[in-house]
């Protein structure tokens, strides 16, 4: 038994049950739909349709970061009870959650000098993160240290890969993310981008290609270009998506052609704070490979 507790955010986009069975303590970021907030849960109380639903009916929809105030509050109790944390956070590339984070740190390290509280950028997101976290959590079970946990996750978090495939632009446009110029014509010519979680925890628009079926034959041949061993990976390999059935069709492509990871590829929901961003229309590919590039 460690005597420390595994920690992450709900953008880990997981489920409860994940991260009952594999004992991984959760903090919820937040969301906002026209002034009424909701906690990113993992689908409880607000599912991913019924926040779609009212954005595209005009509603303006936001993500909230955890605050220091609830880091405070949610690693209080380990610590009280004599466990150190390791605390894996949202990618400093895309959140400014890490610095929350560390703030808590400093502030109860101060209370609890006997105490240690290990803050770890992950560098990752939505179930790239997760499936860190699921790592980490393997090697906890196997007996790693709170230092020697930290060094395999600094290590080895860059190699978790990360593939966005977006078929549907309207979120995209309304974010601001896209120009309305720009994402009516990549409408018009059913253009969808290719982006990369990079080396720094950013995002960046890889590729554009035209048409979802090129999209999904992409991001396999991505996965056989990056991924350990090639088309022999046999490593865990996760899919989130934004649309049931984007997400069930990649699942199927990748077991097709990747032999060792037949039966095994996991499919999940992405969390509210991503799919905020990301809108419908997208499913994004995560596996073990190479160190990723900017």
């Amino acid at each position: 038994m460690s005597n420390y507790e595994l920690c992450c955010c709900s953008t880990a986009d997981l489920n409860h049950a994940w991260y009952e069975h594999r004992n991984i303590k959760t903090v919820c970021f937040h969301i906002s739909i026209d002034g009424v907030e909701y906690p990113d849960d993992m689908d409880v109380t607000i599912t991913q349709e019924k926040m779609f639903t009212e954005m595209l009916a005009g509603k303006e929809a936001h993500s909230s970061q955890v605050t220091t105030g609830a880091y405070i509050d949610f690693w209080k109790p380990f610590l009280e009870a004599g466990k150190d944390v390791f605390h894996v956070t949202l990618s400093s590339g895309i959140s400014g959650t890490l610095n929350s984070a560390m703030l808590a740190k400093s502030e109860l390290e101060s209370q609890y000098p006997d105490r240690r509280i290990v803050v770890v950028d992950s560098l990752c997101g939505s179930s790239g993160y997760g499936m860190l976290m699921d790592y980490l959590a393997d090697k906890r079970d196997e007996g790693y240290s709170i230092d020697e946990l930290e060094k395999w996750a600094l290590e080895n978090r860059t190699r978790v890969h990360h593939w966005v495939l977006s078929t549907d632009l309207t979120f995209l446009i309304k974010g601001g993310r896209v120009k309305p110029a720009a994402g009516l014509l990549g409408k018009m010519l059913n253009i969808c981008p290719i982006v990369e979680l990079c080396e720094d925890g950013s995002l960046k628009v890889r590729e554009k290609v035209r048409g979802r079926k090129k999209g999904l034959a992409r991001e396999i041949e991505l996965m056989e270009q990056h991924a350990d061993d090639g088309l022999n990976y046999s490593g865990k390999c996760y899919i989130c998506h934004t649309e049931e059935a984007l997400g069930q069709e990649l699942r199927r492509m990748v077991e097709e052609k990747f032999p060792g990871v037949r039966g095994k590829v996991e499919l999940l929901k992405t969390g509210a704070t991503i799919a905020v961003h990301l809108g419908p229309g997208t499913a994004v590919l995560f596996f073990m490979g190479d160190a990723r590039g900017n």
